[in-house]
């Protein structure tokens, strides 16, 4: 199954990682790669740290916020480290190591022309049907949703950013 969530508001991510949480208590074998986020810890990272689970994994390819929050890479630093990404994605995908491979912020990877989409595309249309393969992150390309078999668009009603609120650890992150 491919699943896609997307749009503009909050919990992409979090719905991955409850996904995530659904195939371990199945025993399933899980693969997160993080497209965009840098090296900043965040509280899923802690979780996984504290909680030591032998079939969940973390990798983190991304280079931190493209062209914000005080992001000075080279674009072609995080051109270079999505495609590492994607690679390892393409890897994953291919072996009988994991049942459930999260590609979190992949959307937004090819919005930002970090990846192109057909190059996703190729990856992703003949994925093995035994495998779930999440893509997350805004601005999910149609491309991508004609193929999905469930796609859930999480829509921004009201959000404490708005209003000047800085991002929680726990809530955001």
């Amino acid at each position: 199954m491919i699943t896609i969530f997307t749009g503009n508001g909050k919990g992409k991510t979090t719905a991955a990682l409850g996904q995530a949480i659904r195939a371990l208590g199945q025993n399933k074998k899980v693969l997160m790669i993080e497209f965009i986020k840098g090296d900043w810890i965040s509280g899923e990272d802690k979780f996984f740290q504290k909680f030591k689970n032998v079939n969940f994994k973390i990798i983190k390819t991304g280079r931190g916020f493209v062209k914000i929050l005080n992001d000075h890479l080279p674009f072609s630093a995080h051109q270079k480290a999505a495609q590492k990404g994607l690679t390892l994605a393409q890897k994953a995908i291919k072996s009988k190591k994991y049942d459930l491979i999260i590609l979190d912020e992949i959307n937004v990877a090819v919005a930002l022309k970090l990846l192109k989409k057909e190059e996703v595309l190729k990856i992703i249309k003949n994925y093995p049907k035994e495998k779930e393969i999440i893509l997350t992150g805004r601005n999910a390309p149609k491309s991508f949703m004609k193929i999905a078999d469930l796609i859930t668009e999480m829509k921004e009603i009201k959000h404490p950013f708005l209003k000047g609120k800085k991002a929680q650890a726990g809530q955001e992150f």
